[in-house]
C-alpha cells in the first residue's frame, strides 16, 4: 500500500511538476524570514538569477531593501543546507510592492448555542398534589438560580 507522502513525492519528481518544488522551495525561503517579515511577503520568485520578493505594504519595501544582503545570505544558505533547494541562486534581490496577494482570511466563529436571558422570575402559584408541588418547587429553584 503507498502511502500519501510516496505518491507526492514520485509526482513531483515528474518534469511536469518541477514548478512545485521551486514553490516549496519559495516557502521555505519565506520560512526563514522573521515573522513579521513572513506577514510582509505576499510571493517570491526568481527568475534570471534575481530574486523578486513581492511585498504587501509600501512600508515594507523601504525595510527589506534595506536589508538585501540579508536576503541573499538566507538564500545562499537555504541553497547550501537544502539539496533540493540549489537551483535557487541569484545575484539581486528586488523588492516591489504588489497589491495581488492572497490575503490569510479570518475564520469567523459562530456560538451554535444561542444564550438567553431567563425571563421568568419563578413567582408562580405551586398546586396542591405533593407530586406536582415538588416538581414546581425544583422548577422554581432552578429558574431563580438562572437569573
Amino acid at each position: 500500500m503507498k502511502k500519501a507522502s510516496m505518491i507526492l513525492s514520485h509526482l513531483s519528481s515528474q518534469p511536469q511538476f518541477k514548478s512545485l518544488k521551486r514553490q516549496e522551495c519559495y516557502q521555505k525561503f519565506i520560512d526563514l524570514l522573521s515573522p513579521k517579515w513572513q506577514k510582509a511577503v505576499a510571493f517570491v520568485y526568481i527568475k534570471d538569477a534575481t530574486l523578486f520578493i513581492a511585498v504587501t505594504h509600501p512600508g515594507f519595501k523601504m525595510e527589506l531593501n534595506y536589508n538585501r544582503d540579508l536576503l541573499k545570505s538566507l538564500l545562499t544558505e537555504l541553497n547550501k543546507h537544502d539539496e533540493a533547494c540549489k537551483m535557487m541562486q541569484a545575484e539581486k534581490v528586488v523588492v516591489f510592492h504588489s497589491k495581488y496577494y492572497a490575503m490569510p482570511q479570518e475564520k469567523v466563529s459562530y456560538v451554535s448555542v444561542p444564550h438567553y436571558h431567563e425571563r421568568a422570575k419563578g413567582n408562580f402559584e405551586t398546586p396542591s398534589d405533593r407530586e406536582l408541588k415538588e416538581k414546581f418547587e425544583r422548577i422554581k429553584a432552578i429558574v431563580t438560580c438562572n437569573q
